[in-house]
């Protein structure tokens, strides 16, 4: 795993949305990109997952890519696919982009499983004080809770700078759009990025359609190269 940079601002903030629980992460970030002006600066190369791209509107989709706004000095993750039993390496792959471009703080966008979704964002941060204050009047502290992936290796590494992680209650299983609008709302407070939240839900439905159709080829794809590999080698 490598990182790769064309740019590097500094005293940035880092925000990331892996494939997770609901596919909150990624169908924020997307929506992020698609209303922030951004440009792309990077990727994190992967030779954990088969050699592939999606190919959208065009345009090449990477595994992993980094996404620049100069307007809140702010650094988006967009991944899609990760592969398995990634996190830990990822999460090491974040903590050096953070140190190669200064960054201030690292935000993460998780979903978290619920019985009965409703629009609660939960929120963790690895600093106490004026951080629980402010984060404490956007959304309820976890206490209690399981935390996999790439925030919860980013949460067990103790960086030295901040991290918060914000938490939707989301539906198991399924790409959730809605649990996707409430944690941008949540983002939108703890950030002031000024995102005019009315047509989000209508938004972030078209981006979970996308988003699914984009991850289900590639898990196919996925499939179609092992199944080969298992010819191959007998």
């Amino acid at each position: 795993m490598k990182l790769v940079l064309t740019k590097k601002p500094k005293n940035v903030t880092i925000i990331e949305g892996f494939p997770g629980f609901g596919l909150i992460g990624t169908i924020a970030i997307e929506f992020l990109m698609d209303h922030l002006e951004t440009e792309k600066i990077g990727i994190i190369e992967m030779d954990e997952v088969p050699a592939m791209i999606a190919i959208h509107q065009s345009k090449v989709i990477e595994p992993v890519s980094l996404h620049y706004n100069k307007e809140y000095n702010m650094v988006l993750v967009h991944a899609i696919n990760i592969g398995k039993n990634t996190g830990w390496k990822l999460s090491e792959m974040i903590e050096q982009l953070a140190e190669e471009l200064s960054a201030k703080e690292v935000v993460s966008l998780e979903g978290v499983g619920s019985p009965n979704p409703g629009n609660k964002v939960f929120y963790y941060s690895t600093q106490n004080g004026t951080y629980s204050k402010k984060l404490s009047a956007i959304a309820s502290p976890l206490s209690e809770g399981i935390v996999v992936g790439v925030t919860g290796a980013l949460l067990a590494r103790s960086l030295k700078i901040p991290v918060i992680a914000f938490f939707a209650e989301a539906q198991s299983g399924l790409p959730d759009s809605r649990a996707a609008a409430e944690i941008i709302k949540a983002l939108d407070a703890y950030t002031g990025l000024k995102i005019d939240t009315k047509p989000l839900l209508q938004q972030a439905k078209m981006f979970e359609e996308k988003l699914k159709g984009i991850v289900q080829k590639s898990g196919k794809a996925e499939e179609l190269q092992e199944e080969k590999q298992d010819n191959y080698f007998g």
